[in-house]
């Protein structure tokens, strides 16, 4: 029995270890980017009806699993705290640094507001570089100004 979406994504790393299975291939099966699938298969996201069945046919899943995945999740999948894991506590590294440089040149640029993460898209590519390969990760939001009522 499955009690919850973690359940899922645990099945579905599970399966992609055990076949030796990789993001971009998954993706390309679902139609969508690496970014989102990715996304979607570590429970993020949720998928439309075909999706999810290509998914489970992909990770072998059941079908209570497979209705799992059209279910809308919990987002945000870090704990309260700072995070422990060193790749996305550089992240996190990134964001106090240089969040407020971010924020005031959103700003400077489109006003007040915010940049979404709902009308969002991400890639994340390895740049090649003779000094050793760079991580380049181009984030694209849409603006959100903020409304004066």
């Amino acid at each position: 029995m499955i009690h919850n979406r973690e359940d899922v994504t645990q099945r579905i790393v599970a399966t992609k270890v055990a076949k030796g299975l990789k993001w971009k291939d998954v993706a390309a099966e679902i139609g969508m980017s690496k970014e989102w699938t990715t996304a979607a298969c570590l429970g993020q996201m949720s998928f439309n009806k075909a999706q999810a069945e290509t998914v489970g046919r992909i990770f072998e899943l059941p079908d209570e699993a497979v209705a799992w995945l059209q279910i809308p999740p919990y987002k945000g999948s870090l704990p309260s705290g700072i995070p422990t894991d060193p790749l996305i506590y550089r992240w996190y590294e990134v964001v106090s640094v240089f969040g407020t440089t971010i924020k005031e040149l959103i700003h400077e640029e489109f006003g007040d507001g915010i940049m979404s993460a709902i009308d969002f898209s991400f890639d994340v590519q390895r740049e090649e570089d003779p000094k050793g390969d760079r991580v380049n990760v181009v984030l694209s939001g849409k603006f959100l100004p903020y409304k004066n009522f």
